[in-house]
């Protein structure tokens, strides 16, 4: 399992998905919603439907899902993954997940040219 925004889909987008594939036998993309994104982010540049689809496109063999609004470790108790990848910049909730879970495995994925490929820089 994976999170992320996933706003402006990109190489490192597209390189974060990849490796997490390679992790294990099936991957579940968790889209954070609009709700959720907005009070992380000043600029929101597509809609979780616009982002969610940009997914799906990419990687047809990976289940996108939305995140919960309220809960967002909500989809993690529904979905029970054994592993979690969270990309090199998501340290908040690699805490709450560790906490919140400690038997899962939480692994981070490196960065693919963070210089170029963030989101909030393009």
């Amino acid at each position: 399992m994976i999170f992320g925004t996933f706003d402006v889909f990109h190489p490192g987008h597209r390189f974060f998905i990849e490796r997490a594939q390679e992790q294990g036998s099936e991957l579940i993309v968790v889209v954070a919603r609009d709700k959720t994104v907005k009070s992380l982010k000043p600029v929101l540049k597509n809609s979780e439907q616009v982002r969610l689809v940009a997914i799906r496109q990419a990687f047809p063999n990976v289940q996108v899902v939305l995140g919960d609004e309220e809960d967002p470790m909500r989809v993690v108790r529904e979905y029970a993954p054994a592993l979690v990848c969270l990309g090199y910049d998501q340290i908040g909730f690699s805490e709450q997940l560790q906490h919140a879970f400690p038997e899962i495995e939480v692994k981070r994925i490196e960065a693919f040219e963070p210089e170029k490929y963030k989101s909030s820089k393009m």
